[in-house]
Order: structure tokens, then sequence, then C-alpha cells
């Protein structure tokens, strides 16, 4: 990701994870987005673009990547996967869409992959709702309004090594690239 306005990290609700865990769950992420996404002062002070996505960076819980990401209607982010991160995110404005497939990839050694009929999920997401997910989740995140902007937020642990973007066309799903946080920091 690159940010289309130059940001700071704002401070966020304070992260709590219990002192028996060793790395956040993709619960305890979730709880720390929801917490996060309902700081509306938070939420307000995200620049928006009219264009273009913008974000900015958030201190998330038990060292994770966490960030506020606002969305110009009609934007998405293409089909992707977060590698060996487990995350989750949340509506704090306006409405998401999330297509998912349910179905475990290969994580390695493939460029093309037909797909099971069947795996293809929808969800809405209206503010305040989001959803946690594993490792190797493959999906596209898309506000579908013509006119409003909506804001999430985002966590992920470990920190993201990376993310690999696929194009798909029918029930084929084709690797594109991979990109490594020196990409998008």
């Amino acid at each position: 990701m690159s940010p289309s306005v130059p940001s700071s990290t704002p401070s966020a609700p304070a992260a709590t994870t219990p002192a028996h865990a060793v790395s956040p769950t993709s619960a305890e992420l979730l709880d720390f987005v929801r917490r996060t996404a309902a700081d509306a002062e938070l939420v307000a002070s995200l620049p928006l673009d009219p264009e273009g996505r913008t974000w900015v960076r958030l201190e998330g819980p038990g060292g994770s990547e966490a960030w506020l990401i606002g969305w110009p209607p009609g934007t998405g982010t293409g089909w992707h996967d977060h590698a060996e991160s487990v995350g989750a995110f949340l509506t704090a404005a306006g409405t998401l869409k999330e297509n998912s497939l349910a179905a475990r990839l290969p994580t390695d050694g493939w460029k093309t992959l037909e797909l099971s009929e069947g795996v293809d999920r929808e969800r809405e997401l209206a503010a305040g709702q989001g959803r946690a997910f594993g490792r190797n989740h493959v999906h596209e995140v898309l506000n579908e309004s013509t006119t409003e902007h909506a804001v999430s937020v985002h966590a992920y642990y470990p920190p993201l090594p990376r993310i690999r973007r696929y194009s798909r066309t029918g029930e084929v799903l084709r690797l594109e690239s991979v990109e490594r946080p020196e990409d998008w920091q």
C-alpha cells in the first residue's frame, strides 16, 4: 500500500492483549478493530480523497499492524491475501462488501488455480460490522456505493510479510504479483 496523502500515526484506543497471549488472535484483533472504529474522533480525522484510498497506520495490539482506511465510492482492493498473517477488519462508516473464497489454497508454488464450484462467499458489512480471518484468506473488499465514502479499520498479526495479488476470470484464479512491506510503507 502507498498512501494517497502523507500521514502521521494517530493514537488509537489502548491496545490490550491478555498477558497469557504470546501474539494476538484473530478474535483479539477483531475486538481491537471494533473498539478503534468506535472512536468517532479518530475516524473523522482520516483525510478522504475523492479518487483514491487513503490510510494511516495505527498502533495495533501485541505488535500487530493496524490501519485506518478511507474508501472513495467505487474503489476496491482487487483479489489478494495477507499470506501468513491472521487478521480482522470492521467498517467504521459507510458500507463495504467482501467477496472471499471458502477454500484452502496452496500457499506457494502455483501461478494458476481452477476453483471448485461453491467456494464464493459474499458479505455486506455496514458500519459496526466486521470479521476476523485466518492465514492465507483470499478476498477482495469493495465500496460499491456511487456516492458515499466508507472507512474501515484493519489489523494483522504478524505484521504483513507480504500481500499476494490475484486476478480472477470465472473459476480461474491467477497469481499476478507479490508485494512486500517496502512496497506500501
